[in-house]
């Protein structure tokens, strides 16, 4: 492994996410460093994710990242070498990509989860950079950091709830936390039921009420971003996430993937609009 080429591909893209990543929206200027730091973290989590490989191979992947990221080897990763190069012209700081191979490492070995602050320091790590990378690419101050994070937990936290079922079916993980399992009087292995039992319902409104709480802190968001375009970029992402958050509270995730349409995208852009002014 030393030599070769350690990333794997799962064959996602930035048009398979349930929100714009460095969409056109964004200035030109800044949608090129974007899309590199989406790279590096679609690869990561590709090897993190991938069931083919044990946990130490992937670790041991995860690391090369890193190490081609941080310029102690100039091999093993292209993604991370392109983000690296491109760290240097923009020099937005590397935590931002380090932190979410914290993560990702973290997902090779934890399958699962005690309590919600035990998921909220994962989602510290797997979520909350990408946003204060992209703010930080904008030279936006760190007073956009508190909503952008609440926002980015928001996502995580989300995506956990609509891919519930298939995470533990294809990787053995489960993010739902054992506190609110056992007070609900739920077990894991009702995740892979044909349909939501009572006491997974509640435990599912229990964190979408967190959710939508989070929801409420990231709004303030478009309001300390300066950037006018970067504004509506993140005013349609908040928007989506509330829709989101609707249709997760109406919908069964065990029953079929509960997912965004291009009406939402339409409606969450036609939104943001105001705050082009």
């Amino acid at each position: 492994m030393n030599e070769q080429n350690v990333e794997t591909w799962s064959g996602k893209g930035r048009q398979d996410e349930n929100f714009p990543v460095g969409s056109h929206l964004i200035a030109p200027q800044f949608r090129e460093p974007i899309h590199r730091y989406y790279a590096f973290a679609r690869n990561a989590d590709d090897i993190a994710d991938s069931p083919d490989l044990p946990p130490d191979d992937k670790i041991a992947r995860l690391n090369i990242m890193e190490d081609v990221l941080l310029g102690r080897r100039d091999s093993g990763s292209p993604s991370a070498m392109g983000l690296r190069e491109s760290l240097a012209r923009t020099r937005v700081d590397s935590r931002h990509a380090t932190d979410l191979l914290v993560a990702f490492r973290q997902d090779a070995t934890k399958h699962r989860y005690a309590t919600i602050d035990e998921l909220y320091s994962y989602c510290h790590y797997s979520a909350n950079p990408v946003g204060r990378y992209v703010l930080d690419v904008h030279g936006e101050s760190h007073e956009c950091y508190s909503p952008s994070d609440a926002l980015c937990t928001a996502l995580q936290v989300l995506n956990h709830l609509q891919d519930c079922a298939k995470d533990l079916a294809q990787l053995d993980r489960c993010y739902l936390p054992q506190t609110l399992l056992d007070h609900f009087g739920v077990q894991v292995s009702d995740l892979t039921r044909p349909a939501e039992t009572p006491g997974l319902r509640r435990v599912f409104v229990t964190l979408l009420d967190r959710v939508d709480r989070m929801n409420q802190a990231a709004s303030a968001l478009p309001e300390v971003v300066r950037n006018r375009r970067l504004r509506v970029e993140t005013a349609v992402i908040h928007g989506l996430a509330r829709r989101l958050a609707r249709r997760l509270a109406h919908n069964d995730p065990l029953a079929g993937r509960v997912r965004l349409y291009k009406s939402d995208a339409v409606f969450s852009v036609l939104g943001a609009l105001q705050w082009l002014v």
